[in-house]
Parts: C-alpha cells; sequence; structure tokens
C-alpha cells in the first residue's frame, strides 16, 4: 500500500513539474487518487498560476476543494472535476471571472451550485448525474454566456421541466422523466 501511495505522490508531482517546466496553460491530475488538492502545489505554481487556463482534477476521490483553490487559480477558463465526491462548491468560485467550462458530472451534489449563476462568462455547466432535484431556473436565464447546461441522470423536479423551456435561451439537456437515474 505505501508503493501505491509513493508512485501517486510522484505521478502527481512529475505532472506539476511538467506544468512548471513547460510553462504550460494546463495542470492535468486526474486519476491521482487525490482525497484534497496538495497544498505543496501552491508554492511549486506560485510562479506560474496566473498562466493556467484548465485544470483536471477527474476521477480521484475529493470532497471539496478549498477557497484557496478558487482564487490562486483565478485566470482558469475550464475546471474539469468529474468523477469526485464534491457536495458543494466554496463561495470564492465566484472569483473564477474568466471560466467558460466547468465539469460536475458524477459528484455528489445534491443542490444546484448557484454560485455558478454568478459567473459572466460562463458557457456550460455539466451536472450530469448528481443528486439534483431543483435549479435555480431564473438565475440560469440571467446568465449572459450559458450555452448548455447538462442535467442528465438527476432526479428533477417535475416544476424544473415545465418551468425551465419558456424562460432559458440556452440548452438544458435532461433526461425523459421516466429515464431511471442511476443508484448511488
Amino acid at each position: 500500500m505505501l508503493r501505491k501511495m509513493g508512485e501517486a505522490v510522484a505521478r502527481v508531482a512529475r505532472k506539476v513539474n511538467e506544468t512548471v517546466e513547460s510553462s504550460s496553460d494546463t495542470l492535468d491530475l486526474a486519476d491521482c487518487k487525490l482525497v484534497s488538492f496538495p497544498i505543496c502545489i501552491y508554492k511549486v505554481l506560485r510562479n506560474v498560476s496566473d498562466q493556467i487556463h484548465l485544470i483536471t482534477l477527474a476521477n480521484n476521490e475529493l470532497k471539496s476543494l478549498t477557497s484557496k483553490f478558487m482564487t490562486t487559480f483565478s485566470q482558469l477558463r475550464e475546471l474539469r472535476l468529474e468523477g469526485n465526491y464534491l457536495r458543494r462548491l466554496p463561495n470564492e468560485v465566484s472569483s473564477l471571472q474568466h471560466l467558460k467550462a466547468i465539469d460536475l458530472s458524477r459528484n455528489q451534489f445534491q443542490d444546484f451550485p448557484e454560485q455558478l449563476t454568478a459567473l459572466p462568462e460562463l458557457e456550460t455547466i455539466n451536472l450530469e448525474e448528481n443528486e439534483i432535484v431543483d435549479v435555480p431556473v431564473e438565475k440560469l436565464a440571467t446568465m449572459p454566456a450559458l450555452r448548455v447546461i447538462n442535467l442528465r441522470l438527476n432526479p428533477l423536479s417535475a416544476e424544473v421541466r415545465v418551468i425551465a423551456p419558456p424562460l432559458i435561451k440556452f440548452d438544458m439537456l435532461m433526461s425523459p422523466e421516466d429515464a431511471q437515474v442511476p443508484p448511488p
């Protein structure tokens, strides 16, 4: 077990070093068995954090992200967090004023993360396969750049299904009402 943990740590270190050395705008820490975002990465990326536009933390074991994560990577254009155990986002997600796409699919959201409605550049929200029943349709309708929101495989209320279509000017993807939501 210690050997596997050591390999995972080495993989994270290697990926972070690649980002720094190549001055890449991408940090890919997908499939690294992370339970939290490593604090030491903030120091390593201190001089390049403003250049990072895409972070992938998909398929880890994250239960939360800190406000420091959001404020450190405030220049993000895309954030991929699918396949984790997230239930909510910190309020500081509102500091991601340049964010265009966020993937929160296959997590454990029961409530729609309303902080996303304050992001002026956000075009795509993927919340597929969560546990969301209610959606702030009125707030979403006022988002200037929103083009697509994926809510497939969520137990959406009948009210959302009725209210949403006439109010929205973007694509709201939903499963048919009788579709089976996979068990948690």
